[in-house]
C-alpha cells in the first residue's frame, strides 16, 4: 500500500473479511488503499472460526498483517482456549491479540462470559508479548479495572481500538502505557466532547484507524468505511494536534511500529494487487 508521494499512513485496524463479504474485493481495497497513500493495514479477527480465512488475507498481501482474537460479542458462542491463540498467535503474520474486552451496550455475550474471554487474551498477549487489541463499549468502568489488575500481575502491551471514552479514561490507559486509536467517529458533528479529549492525547501515543466497514468518516457518512478513507480522520486529527497530515502520519506510524513490534514495512507492494 504505497501511495505515490505524499504521507504514509497505517490503517491499524480495519476488517476486510467484512469488506468482503459486502461484495468489496481485497484487491480493490488494498488497490484503493495504496492511492490513498496508506503504508499498511491490520485486519482484524473476531471469531477463532474464521482464522484461517483472516490468515489467508495476510499472506496474501505484502502490507495487511492481521490479530488473531474473539470479539467480545463471541465470547459466548466462540471457544476460545489459550492454546488455541497462543498456537494461531504464532503465524508470523499475526501482529495483535484481539480484539477481546468488553461491550455491555449490546451484551451480545453474558458479561462474564466477555470477562473470561478477555482475561485469556490478556494472557496470551502476555505470553506472546503481542499488544492487546481492546475493545470497550459502556464497559470503561469494568475494562479499566480488569487492565489495572492484570497489568499489575505481569505487564503486557496493548491499544484502545476506536476509542470514544472520556478523557479520564485515556489517560488511566496511558498511564499503564496503553496507546489510542482514533476512528472516524472523531470527524462525527455529535463528537465536540471527544475532540477536545483528543486534544489532550500524548502525540506518542496515538495510533489511527478505519474499524471498516463500520463509522465512515465525514464526508463519507453513510458509506461503506474502508481504508482508503483514512485520511479524512488523519485531517481531523492533525488539526486538533495543531500539525500538519504529513506530520501527523509520520508520528502515528512511528508510533504503530513502536507497539506493533512483529510487522514490518512492505519492501515492495504489486501495483496490480
Amino acid at each position: 500500500m504505497n501511495g505515490e508521494g505524499g504521507p504514509m499512513f497505517v490503517d491499524s485496524h480495519c476488517h476486510l473479511d467484512l469488506l468482503e463479504r459486502k461484495g468489496q474485493a481485497p484487491q480493490a481495497v488494498v488497490a484503493r488503499a495504496r492511492a490513498a497513500g496508506i503504508g499498511l493495514a491490520v485486519t482484524i479477527c473476531t471469531r477463532l472460526s474464521e482464522a484461517d480465512g483472516i490468515l489467508a488475507l495476510a499472506e496474501s498481501f505484502p502490507d495487511v498483517w492481521c490479530s488473531i482474537g474473539v470479539h467480545p460479542h463471541e465470547a459466548e458462542t466462540e471457544e476460545v482456549t489459550l492454546d488455541r491463540l497462543l498456537a494461531l498467535a504464532s503465524h508470523p503474520r499475526v501482529v495483535g491479540i484481539g480484539e477481546t474486552g468488553l461491550d455491555y451496550y449490546y451484551e451480545h455475550s453474558p458479561r462474564q462470559a466477555q470477562q473470561e474471554s478477555f482475561i485469556l487474551h490478556i494472557e496470551a498477549a502476555r505470553r506472546t508479548g503481542l499488544p492487546l487489541i481492546v475493545h470497550t463499549r459502556d464497559a470503561d468502568e469494568d475494562t479499566l479495572a480488569i487492565l489495572r489488575r492484570e497489568y499489575a500481575a505481569s505487564p503486557f502491551t496493548g491499544l484502545i481500538h476506536c476509542f470514544g471514552g472520556s478523557r479520564e479514561f485515556a489517560r488511566a490507559m496511558t498511564d499503564i502505557g496503553f496507546y489510542i486509536s482514533l476512528s472516524g467517529i472523531v470527524t462525527f458533528r455529535n463528537a465536540g466532547d471527544l475532540r477536545e479529549t483528543v486534544r489532550g492525547l500524548p502525540r506518542d501515543r496515538i495510533l489511527l484507524e478505519t474499524d471498516a466497514p463500520y463509522l465512515a468518516p465525514v464526508p463519507c457518512r453513510g458509506k461503506v468505511n474502508e481504508p482508503a478513507l483514512l485520511p479524512h480522520t488523519a485531517t481531523m486529527v492533525a488539526s486538533l494536534h495543531g500539525l500538519t497530515v504529513p506530520q501527523l502520519a509520520e508520528i502515528t506510524t512511528a508510533n504503530f511500529f513502536r507497539l506493533f513490534t512483529r510487522a514490518s514495512r512492505a519492501e515492495k507492494a504489486p501495483g496490480n494487487a
